[in-house]
């Protein structure tokens, strides 16, 4: 089916709310999620639901906490996540940063016991619509990556997220798991039927693994292999990668005292949180240059991108954020994809949760 966007914010919103989420914090995890979808980044959308739920269960995330300043200076702050979810406290966090940069130019926060947030480019949009540079690295859950050299996962996806604002260009909008692939994309195109892109998953052995089962198995079943660093293997330089994960988890994680997962799997119980650590930075241009001015330099030079000649006419160049507004603008007017199996797990939700299944065709 192709979902509307309506029904997919209110089957999100029904769920949440069932499961004891306050209604306003269950209003802006609908909209990360829905937005999510709607960009085509079917990862981290409606899909997230079915993870959602086995965490509830066991008690580990607590939905109705709210995100709180635990510590600020100036510019800079550390907001206790609560054990929520991560989309409200990520949020908050990249709300405060922007107070921060419009009162001394930058605004720095740092979150602890958080869990997932979605898709990490949602917040730094929260920055550019602000008019202020946004960045945004993250902790991970699951160790999916496997460091350059490595047999096993140790790293985690470790999102990097970029925005900057135009004046009459939309804002440049760079979103990247640093492994080759994001966990849950492999995850998404096996619940489609689609085969693994060889250099997406790699077995113990360094070998690629490309069937979609066996490529989910890999990466959240077996102790050995799973994702490879952006740039896929040693001689595509997979230690730049590497090295830009392990940059995400120290701005992400390490600063703000949250968990490093190799640490904390060693006695961590089904009910314990996460404590995933995120990191939101903020940007005011106008604390170094006149107002309009940075945004004007910045149109210009998606001008001079854009009018890159293609090496193939079918292909134009483009700039970060131009495929998903392309898609949202897709999706909105025709539908979010939901395959048969996806269908199905909505359903058993929604039906466990005791409200209606919503989903309807745009």
């Amino acid at each position: 089916m192709r979902a509307s966007a309506d029904s997919v914010r209110a089957q999100i919103l029904a769920i949440l709310e069932a499961w004891g989420m306050p209604g306003d914090l269950a209003a802006e995890t609908a909209e990360v999620m829905l937005d999510t979808d709607l960009a085509g980044v079917d990862s981290h959308g409606i899909g997230m639901l079915a993870s959602y739920e086995g965490m509830r269960q066991v008690g580990q995330v607590k939905l109705n906490a709210r995100p709180r300043i635990q510590s600020e200076t100036g510019a800079v702050a550390l907001v206790d996540g609560g054990a929520g979810l991560g989309h409200p406290a990520a949020g908050y966090a990249m709300r405060l940063a922007i107070q921060r940069a419009k009162q001394h130019g930058i605004g720095a926060v740092a979150v602890r016991n958080s869990h997932h947030f979605g898709a990490a480019g949602w917040y730094v949009k929260l920055a550019a619509k602000s008019g202020c540079i946004g960045l945004v690295t993250s902790g991970t859950r699951t160790m999916a990556m496997v460091p350059t050299h490595g047999a096993v996962p140790v790293l985690g996806t470790n999102p990097i997220a970029f925005a900057a604002p135009g004046q009459r260009q939309p804002p440049v909008v760079l979103d990247m798991a640093t492994t080759t692939a994001a966990a849950n994309k492999v995850r998404a195109r096996a619940l489609r039927n689609k085969p693994i892109p060889a250099g997406w998953v790699m077995d113990g052995a360094g070998n690629p693994v490309t069937d979609g089962a066996a490529a989910v198995a890999q990466v959240f079943e077996k102790p050995e292999g799973g994702l490879s660093p952006v740039g896929g293997t040693p001689d595509m330089a997979s230690h730049k990668g590497y090295g830009l994960a392990l940059m995400a988890h120290i701005l992400g994680a390490t600063l703000s005292g949250a968990s490093f997962s190799p640490i904390r799997v060693k006695t961590q119980r089904p009910e314990d949180p996460d404590d995933i650590g995120h990191f939101m930075l903020a940007i005011d241009p106008c604390a170094f240059r006149p107002e309009g001015d940075f945004q004007q330099d910045l149109d210009q030079a998606v001008d001079v991108l854009r009018a890159t000649p293609p090496a193939d006419p079918a292909q134009p160049v483009l700039v970060p954020g131009d495929p998903e507004r392309a898609e949202h603008a897709e999706r909105s007017a025709h539908g979010i994809p939901i395959p048969p199996a996806l269908e199905a797990q909505i359903r058993g939700i929604a039906e466990r949760a005791n409200v209606p299944f919503l989903l309807t065709n745009a």
